[in-house]
Parts: structure tokens; C-alpha cells; sequence
């Protein structure tokens, strides 16, 4: 008995310690986002501030681009997100249900992409988009974060289709249900955790992407967030309290995300990860 409550005690403070490990950086982020800059070079470092203030915040709202590059990004993952996802779900159902040769192969060559460093593909990406006059545009970053999501989207679908039950299909079929018909009305309702961790994935991997938008999104009409961080550091300062407080409105949208479906994500991932 007391063995078995020493092991619980063990586990809650090994739960807090790396619970507080995980916190701290967001909690050092936000105390900074509100202190005055005089507190935020002090040595030894002051960990809240004698005055707390909003100024950093009223810089950032007021003062620079953030808001708007606040909805480019959102306007970018919410749609890169959503062409994944609808081109993930009927290729993973694909392969989870059909047989056709060359199968396995296929599905191998979908992560090798993947594999490839960005600098191998930043450059051929660049001469595509700038053919089609796709530079500096939504749609250019849109399907540029779609190619780079939707391999692990597909992964991650398919290993979650095939847990399903075929004779759950079959059955709607005999009953005189369509392909389209089963897919919709079976196999996506009993495939919700795995699309929302898929959704998840995409969302949070387009909205803190940078290399990509820095490289083909130069105009400030489709600037995202991750660049807008990087407008506040010059050649001889940066601005930290900025910095900090655009990082605070840059994490909001992510962690409403996380806490609002977290169940269902972590549902998602484990059933993706064993079963197939």
C-alpha cells in the first residue's frame, strides 16, 4: 500500500515538474509582453514586473502590420488546411479500401517528399509559382502549405480508415448506398478524431511556417505572422517587448484550437498511430 501511494506521489510530481518546464517559456513570454522596457534588459531578470503595462500591446495592435498579417495567416491556414483535408480524405480512402497494383508503392513515395530537405525544394516550388504568377498571392501560399501537409494528412487518414470496420460499409452498400454515400455517411462520422488530428496538424504547421512565406510572400498583403516577428529585430535592436506580445497574439488561435478539440485530437493521433 504504501508502496503504491509512493508511486503515485512520484508520478504527480514528475506530471508537475515537466508541466512546469512546458509553462514556463509561455509564462516568461507573457510576463515580458507587459513589462516596460527598462525591465526587460534588468540583470539579475525581473520575473514580473514592478508596473505592468500594455504598451507593447498597443504597439503591436496600433502601431504595426501584425493585424493584418494576423489574417493573412488565418486566411492562409484556414484554407491550405481545408484543401488538404478534402484531398486527404478520398485519397486515404483509396488506399485503405481499394486494391490496385502498385499500392504499397504508392503510398511510400507519398512521405518521401517529406524526406527532402526545404532548400531542395524551395527553388523549383519559387520557378512553379512565378510561371503561374502565383507569387505574392493567397492561393500561391495556400497550395504550397497543401503540398506540404497533405502527405502526412494522407498517412495519418488512411492508417485511421482501415480501423474502420469494411462490414459497416458492405452492409450500407447492400442496402444500396453509393461509394460516396458510405464514405459520408459511415466512414467520416466514425473518423472525426482522426480528421480533427489532421486538421490540427495542418493548421498549426501552416500557421507557424516561415521559410516558405518568407520566401513567397515579400508584399505586405500577404505577409504572415512568423514575418511580422521578424520585422520587430533591425540590424542594431530588436524590440522584445514587441516581439513577445505579438508572439502572445500569435499563440492565442493555437492554443483555443488545442484546448476546444484536445480530446479528439489525442484520440486521433493514437488510434493513426496503432491500427492500420
Amino acid at each position: 500500500m504504501r508502496r503504491s501511494k509512493a508511486g503515485l506521489a512520484l508520478i504527480y510530481v514528475s506530471a508537475a515538474l515537466v508541466a512546469a518546464v512546458c509553462l514556463f517559456p509561455f509564462l516568461w513570454m507573457w510576463t515580458s509582453s507587459i513589462k516596460e522596457l527598462r525591465e526587460l534588459y534588468t540583470i539579475p531578470p525581473v520575473w514580473f514586473p514592478s508596473m505592468p503595462t500594455l504598451e507593447n500591446y498597443r504597439t503591436v495592435l496600433f502601431e504595426s502590420n501584425v493585424p493584418r498579417y494576423f489574417l493573412n495567416s488565418l486566411i492562409i491556414s484556414i484554407g491550405s488546411t481545408a484543401l488538404a483535408l478534402f484531398i486527404a480524405i478520398f485519397a486515404a480512402y483509396g488506399f485503405a479500401r481499394f486494391k490496385f497494383r502498385g499500392k504499397s508503392y504508392y503510398q511510400s513515395f507519398i512521405l518521401i517528399g517529406q524526406l527532402l530537405p526545404t532548400a531542395a525544394i524551395i527553388v523549383p516550388l519559387f520557378v512553379t509559382l512565378r510561371t503561374l504568377g502565383l507569387v505574392n498571392t493567397y492561393l500561391g501560399l495556400i497550395l504550397v502549405y497543401m503540398i506540404i501537409t497533405l502527405p502526412l494528412a494522407v498517412w495519418m487518414l488512411t492508417s485511421y480508415f482501415r480501423a474502420i470496420p469494411v462490414e459497416l460499409e458492405e452492409a450500407a452498400i447492400i442496402d444500396g448506398s453509393s461509394r460516396i454515400g458510405v464514405l459520408f455517411r459511415i466512414t467520416l462520422p466514425l473518423s472525426v478524431p482522426g480528421i480533427i488530428a489532421v486538421l490540427v496538424y495542418s493548421f498549426v504547421t501552416t500557421w507557424n511556417e516561415f521559410i516558405f512565406a518568407l520566401t513567397f510572400a515579400t508584399d505586405s498583403s500577404v505577409k504572415t505572422l512568423p514575418i511580422g516577428l521578424a520585422e520587430f529585430t533591425t540590424e542594431f535592436n530588436t524590440d522584445w517587448g514587441a516581439v513577445m506580445a505579438a508572439s502572445m497574439i500569435m499563440t492565442v488561435p493555437i492554443a483555443v484550437l488545442f484546448l476546444s478539440m484536445q480530446r479528439l485530437f489525442i484520440g486521433g493521433m493514437t488510434a493513426g498511430a496503432t491500427k492500420g
